[in-house]
């Protein structure tokens, strides 16, 4: 899928994550602002390309500014930035268990 415009998800409060996703022409970029990117960035980047890979976006530029959430929160905050900027609305997101 192509990123068609910029949306945003989250919030910048305590244990959430605030997610920005736009177009980019050359592949994945990852911009993540968190305190505790030494412990966690790589897991929080990993979690952001399974869910972009999930999607099947291969072009896209996301900025990630982490309050400290869970992967969880992660990924139902960039889910709903890829709905918002592809246009979904009304799916229904097939949760684990």
């Amino acid at each position: 899928m192509k990123i068609t415009k910029t949306a945003i998800a989250g919030t910048l409060e305590s244990s959430d994550v605030q997610i920005m996703i736009s177009s980019n022409a050359q592949g994945i970029v990852i911009d993540l602002d968190s305190q505790v990117i030494e412990q966690f960035g790589k897991q929080i980047k990993k979690v952001v390309h399974e869910t972009l890979a999930a999607y099947q976006i291969t072009d896209a530029k996301v900025k990630v500014v982490d309050k400290g959430a869970l992967d969880c929160v992660i990924i139902a905050r960039l889910k709903t930035a890829i709905h918002r900027s592809l246009g979904i609305q009304h799916q229904v997101t097939p949760w684990e268990v």
